[in-house]
């Protein structure tokens, strides 16, 4: 599984300011702490918006990126064609595990949204794996309070809102990474 950090657009400096706007305040300055960072999270005030991150998947399995292509709100997407005139390969034959290239762009509200979904042991165990591995290999190391913070649904809500429950809401690590989540 290859991923490929491509960018940060944005700065927390940007979302601290746009969020002094909000409140009818001037600009400041420096950059905002970690305690302010992850408040600002949290909370998913409007400002966390304005701030992006560029990845590319290399050779992500077609269904796979679809589960992504899913999630349209606050991303854009590029996956590279299976179109028969432009690989000169006949698509039909393609199977849906078939790797593909998968470019995207989110601000951080999506990211915390897709990781409730996807983070899910619900989900696929292939998307799954994709997720965590962006999570990890961008977000942890780029911007650790935003991964504090991209947790499964029922962490997010203190209880499981699926139709059929995986039954993690009833174990210790639930427990523990609701508390942390939550503090």
């Amino acid at each position: 599984m290859e991923i490929e950090y491509l960018s940060t657009k944005g700065s927390w400096r940007e979302v601290a300011n746009s969020a002094r706007t909000t409140v009818n305040m001037d600009k400041g300055e420096g950059e905002p702490s970690s305690e302010w960072k992850s408040k600002m999270l949290k909370a998913e005030h409007s400002p966390i918006r304005t701030m992006q991150i560029k990845w590319k998947w290399i050779d992500i399995p077609y269904y796979v990126a679809m589960h992504f292509r899913t999630h349209w709100l606050g991303i854009e997407q590029f996956i590279s064609t299976q179109r028969s005139d432009r690989t000169g390969e006949d698509r039909s034959e393609k199977s849906q595990v078939a790797p593909v290239i998968h470019e995207c762009e989110a601000n951080l509200q999506q990211i915390i949204n897709i990781s409730k979904k996807r983070l899910c042991n619900q989900a696929d165990n292939n998307t799954q794996r994709y997720w965590r591995s962006f999570l990890n290999e961008v977000v942890k190391p780029n911007e650790p309070e935003l991964y504090n913070v991209c947790v499964p649904e029922c962490v997010y809500r203190g209880h499981c809102p699926e139709m059929n429950s995986c039954g993690y809401t009833e174990e210790r690590e639930y427990v523990i990474q609701k508390e942390y989540y939550q503090n």
